[in-house]
């Protein structure tokens, strides 16, 4: 397992579009996500620590911005012949358990990853109304375990700033996770 973390936010840069397999059965397209005031693309998988660690806190805090008109969504990447815990039945599974507020969609090709420049997972893309980039750091100080219950809830709050202001803090802290499986190149 190669821990990695994402580069540095890149300001602007517009959101891109997909259309993938969600665990509820439909096709989900990123307008389908879209928020009034932001949306969160957020790159997981099932097996990692990282994500198994934040995984309440990730339900708790994207319910919560659903308050200030930003939605979700949750993209599967990885190559799920190298770990069965990411197949689509599992992220069914997941999904269900912990009662996910967003789309869990399975990126099969792994296109959608390399078009965002995800690396790791969990890898969080924070975009405004206007679907431009305004995040790109860590849900919390937490690491394969999760951190105090009282630790500052970076990606909540850059979000909420988001919908109030239209822009994301300058500061950012890089999330850190297990890199993205990549298929073998055929």
């Amino acid at each position: 397992m190669v821990s990695l973390q994402t580069p540095v936010c890149e300001f602007g840069k517009p959101a891109v579009d997909f259309a993938l397999p969600g665990v509820d059965g439909r096709i989900w397209t990123l307008d389908d996500c879209k928020g009034e005031k932001g949306t969160l693309v957020m790159f997981i998988c099932n097996h990692c620590p990282y994500v198994k660690a934040i995984r309440d806190r990730l339900v708790r805090d994207t319910r919560e911005l659903l308050d200030y008109g930003i939605k979700s969504v949750a993209i599967m990447s990885n190559d799920p012949s190298l770990y069965e815990e990411d197949s689509f039945e599992n992220m069914k599974k997941v999904a269900e358990e912990y009662d996910f507020p967003f789309p869990y969609l399975f990126d099969e090709t792994q296109e959608v990853a390399k078009a965002y420049g995800a690396v790791c997972t969990p890898d969080f893309f924070g975009y405004n109304a206007d679907l431009e980039l305004q995040y790109r750091g860590r849900l919390d100080a937490s690491r394969k375990e999760a951190a105090p219950p009282d630790a500052r809830r970076d990606l909540f709050e850059a979000m909420k700033q988001v919908a109030e202001t239209g822009r994301g803090p300058e500061e950012q802290i890089p999330s850190m996770g297990c890199s993205i499986k990549w298929r073998e190149a055929v």
